[in-house]
């Protein structure tokens, strides 16, 4: 393959997963534009070429070399049994830094209380192969049927269901209580087996799945800058978080240093005055696309 049409062919997911997605990929430098009815988003990338399919099949195209890469949910590669590569286990869901849960939940009323309670019983999930294997692991015997969507509003005609969850706030609306969690799930940046073996598209992949991940660190994190008086950076110093390691270096002005450091957002609100009382001055607080380890 000529250096001049190298292309990489990459899945994102559409539907849940996409927005995230998309605001991940800005982050880390690549801008994606795709209209409402597009399913082939535009990248300011001339060797990657994109293609949106829903997260529930993306592993089968991957698997078939349809794609080279893509991005897609733990779950759906266990749903599919998909022999492809995880280059990166990226944690991120729909609306949160999170991994999601798929769980076990009956109405509030129901007498069952663990996944036994259910043996004879009739389950309702998307998820149908993992929730066939959950019970199976445990020796009992249920009917496990497909769901095709509004999974919660089956609880009460069904003896369960199996549904995902990042926070378990549409359960509890809907009266339900989790009895189990079937399994933990969290995004996962995949590749075919041979473009993997291909040197190019390897790196390439792997260039992709640092920045992303570098998107993903910095989601939550701050940089700070201030200028310090060298008699009080000791006092400074011991403000900031202990496991947080500040780049110091010198000024113009002998007495004074500049302190630069990277910290979780929810820290710095409460930080920044105790600095600037500390003797800290010129404190600047900027946002980070990007923190590479």
């Amino acid at each position: 393959m000529s250096k001049t049409n190298r292309v990489l062919k990459l899945g994102l997911p559409k539907g849940s997963l996409q927005q995230a997605t998309f605001e991940l990929f800005e982050r880390a430098g690549f801008d994606i534009r795709v209209s409402d009815r597009s399913y082939f988003p535009q990248i300011n990338d001339p060797e990657i070429e994109c293609i949106m399919f829903r997260a529930q099949e993306m592993s089968r195209y991957v698997e078939d070399g349809v794609l080279d890469g893509g991005l897609t949910g733990e779950d759906w590669i266990a749903e599919n049994e998909s022999d492809v590569v995880v280059v990166e286990r990226l944690v991120y869901a729909k609306s949160s830094l999170s991994q999601v849960r798929w769980v076990l939940a009956v109405p509030e009323e129901s007498r069952v209380r663990k996944a036994e309670d259910l043996a004879g019983g009739l389950v309702a999930t998307e998820l149908v192969k993992v929730v066939r294997r959950f019970f199976e692991e445990r020796g009992v015997d249920v009917k496990v049927e497909y769901s095709w969507g509004a999974t919660e509003v089956k609880a009460r005609l069904v003896d369960a269901i199996v549904e995902v969850t990042e926070t378990g706030s549409s359960l509890r609306a809907n009266n339900l209580r989790i009895v189990d969690t079937v399994m933990e799930s969290t995004t996962q940046f995949i590749a075919n087996r041979a473009a993997w073996d291909d040197p190019w598209k390897r790196a390439k992949i792997e260039n992709l799945a640092m920045l992303i991940r570098g998107a993903i660190e910095a989601r939550d994190n701050v940089g700070l800058k201030m200028n310090v008086p060298k008699e009080a950076l000791a006092k400074v110093l011991a403000l900031l978080p202990a496991e947080k390691s500040p780049t110091i270096s010198s000024l113009a002005d002998d007495q004074w240093t500049a302190v630069e450091v990277i910290l979780p957002g929810v820290q710095e609100r409460d930080l920044v005055p105790e600095l600037k009382r500390a003797g800290a001055s010129g404190i600047i607080v900027y946002p980070l696309n990007k923190v590479i380890h």
